[in-house]
């Protein structure tokens, strides 16, 4: 290891020990490489980082389907899809909770976001489970934990970033979500059946046939917009952007139209809301690849390759020490961090072992997302505990056999890899 290596790491180190944000530490790293490492290259400083930093960020889909997110959220689309999710579980024993998990996969369609979803819909959710007579911790934990499937079903935002480290097809990246997402929406119910009969919590609303038919017509514009992305992208009517685009176009048009619950101040806000989030995703997208430039050109990932080959004689053993060691990263830190900065590591391997870049990109998503509701730093554990004023210890309790499951679905998906690639081979057969 040189000076220059060390001193990228170092500062980067330091900056997340002083909580800098993600985008402007893995600028400022770069730019203390090329202080160490190159002087003699700062006059062509600005060049590299300008060069690199704009090449990072090609994609338009994620800012598309930020939008719709946004536009959805702002509609007040929520409250006709819990209504009509309801009508479909509310009978059953625990029906509220198996409806924040349903309506977590349906909600997962749109916005792609865990962090949306659990800020969108959760508050909504813990309310009416609190009181229903659900314990507060455990709202709180299966809000967090349903959250898990929006960046797992498509759209996905981090999938989508994927694709732009990996050069995977970000439809097929979609395509091989689908039934992980649903599987673990099934497991999260399995639990909450089981859960909701030994504390004897409550069924949900009961609805009549014409109250649940109501339901159901009130909702379906909004629904339409999950149907209408995936036929837009797998029907082969167009591009994930192209299909991000035709669906914000559609959830303005019923947010207008058909709710009337958008008016201009709305979209006003809902495109400033857009912009800042879009700029941060830009930064964050640019800075990381500035970071895998200066990581490529000092050889690391070859380093790297070279080291894990030694102690991993093949790809099963391989994946087993990437899923330990991305589970224990996200104990620590952030997706964003794991993404941006660890998975341009091991990419290399994945390659150099075989492994379908496709399959290992959910693979990676299910395991980041893991991370979001895994103590001490799981930032859905704070989201959920401040929505429901609940002490985040309780929350940790309540959901530490979710995150059991999760991770055995994470290790079924590892080793069972037609799970995930039985419908992008179809897709690709078609």
């Amino acid at each position: 290891m040189n000076w220059g290596v060390f001193v990228l790491f170092a500062v980067l180190a330091v900056c997340f020990i002083i909580r800098m944000p993600i985008s402007f530490s893995m600028l400022v790293a770069p730019i203390a490489y090329f202080l160490v490492a190159n002087p003699n290259r700062l006059n062509s400083l600005y060049t590299v980082i300008t060069g690199n930093m704009i090449a990072g960020f090609t994609m338009l889909a994620a800012p598309l389907f930020v939008f719709m997110a946004n536009v959805l959220n702002e509609s007040e689309i929520t409250d006709k899809m819990f209504n009509f999710c309801n009508g479909l579980l509310g009978r059953m024993k625990g029906g509220t909770a198996q409806v924040n998990v349903l309506i977590s996969l349906i909600f997962s369609g749109m916005t792609g976001s865990a962090i949306a979803d659990a800020s969108g819909i959760g508050l909504m959710e813990i309310q009416q489970m609190k009181k229903e007579g659900y314990d507060a911790e455990f709202s709180c934990a299966i809000t967090a934990a349903s959250a898990t499937i929006g960046p797992i079903f498509p759209p996905s935002i981090p999938m989508v970033i994927y694709g732009m480290l990996s050069g995977a097809s970000v439809g097929k990246l979609f395509m091989g979500g689908m039934v992980p997402g649903v599987l673990l929406a099934i497991l999260l119910m399995i639990y909450v059946f089981f859960i909701s009969h030994k504390r004897n919590y409550p069924s949900g609303v009961i609805m009549t046939l014409a109250q649940f038919l109501r339901a159901t017509l009130i909702a379906l514009p909004a629904l339409l917009t999950v149907i209408l992305l995936l036929w837009g992208i797998y029907g082969g009517v167009c591009t994930p952007t192209e299909a991000g685009a035709l669906a914000s176009a559609y959830a303005l048009l019923i947010g207008f139209l058909v709710y009337r619950s958008l008016g201009w101040e709305k979209l006003k806000i809902i495109l400033v809301k857009t912009a800042a989030n879009t700029a941060t995703l830009a930064l964050l997208c640019g800075s990381a690849y500035l970071f895998s430039y200066v990581v490529a050109l000092e050889k690391i990932p070859a380093t790297v390759a070279s080291f894990v080959t030694g102690i991993c004689p093949n790809k099963y053993i391989f994946l087993l020490v990437v899923n330990i060691v991305f589970l224990l990263l996200g104990c620590v830190l952030d997706v964003s961090t794991i993404q941006l900065v660890f998975v341009p590591m091991v990419l290399p391997l994945v390659k150099a072992f075989g492994i379908d870049l496709v399959h290992f990109g959910v693979v990676i998503c299910l395991n980041m997302m893991i991370g979001l509701s895994t103590p001490p730093f799981g930032m859905l554990l704070f989201i959920v505990s401040g929505l429901g004023k609940t002490k985040i210890a309780g929350v940790i309790r309540e959901i530490l056999p979710m995150v059991i499951i999760m991770i055995a679905l994470l290790f079924l998906c590892t080793y069972c890899e037609p799970i995930v690639m039985f419908l992008p081979n179809l897709m690709h057969g078609a």
